[in-house]
């Protein structure tokens, strides 16, 4: 039997008050439901990378700090990724590009996927600034994901309810990152 792809379900936003975590809690319930992906929750607020403090370019891979170490090893243990951010001043989340660029071979040939939320625009434009970052790596940001606009109306008591549109788009979009994750698995052997 082939073993279950890894996704790790990544929380980029790292700000007091954030929704970030409520939404990502709830997809990572969705992604486990689903049940093509063994799931793992990653904060990057819990990670909390400094700004690039390597003295060596990531494409070497000759990490000093254990917390470049720790998060080389979170990063290379998955297959499949989703990134749940925000949209900063119609950009990427800093702490996101921050961890993106911290690495470089760790996130080859992994599939890529985007929860993102914010006002009207729900956060399109960060993920497509995202999206152009993830290529360089050898990444395959996909199509399909989940777009959350005026997100906080769904975020009770610290806990996102999301609404059958949300559930058909995460079922849609898991679908689709697990054909990419098992079709690409080849190349990150």
């Amino acid at each position: 039997m082939a073993r279950m792809s890894k996704l790790h379900v990544v929380v980029a936003s790292t700000r007091p008050g954030r929704i970030g975590l409520p939404i990502g809690n709830w997809f990572f319930e969705r992604a486990k439901a689903h049940g093509k992906f063994e799931v793992a929750l990653v904060d990057l607020k819990e990670v909390n990378l400094p700004l690039l403090d390597e003295a060596k370019h990531p494409k070497l891979g000759q990490y000093e700090h254990a917390h470049t170490k720790a998060w080389s090893a979170t990063v290379k243990a998955g297959d499949a990724f989703v990134f749940v951010t925000p949209e900063y001043n119609f950009s990427v989340a800093p702490a996101l590009l921050n961890a993106l660029n911290f690495l470089y071979t760790e996130w080859s040939y992994k599939p890529a996927s985007f929860v993102s939320y914010g006002g009207v625009s729900a956060g399109l434009r960060a993920v497509q600034m995202a999206k152009q970052t993830l290529t360089t790596f050898n990444m395959m940001p996909i199509v399909e994901a989940v777009a959350l606009p005026f997100a906080m109306k769904q975020v009770a008591d610290g806990i996102f309810q999301g609404n059958e549109a949300n559930e058909k788009a995460a079922n849609g979009m898991l679908d689709e990152l697990h054909r990419w994750a098992v079709a690409l698995e080849p190349m990150r052997r």
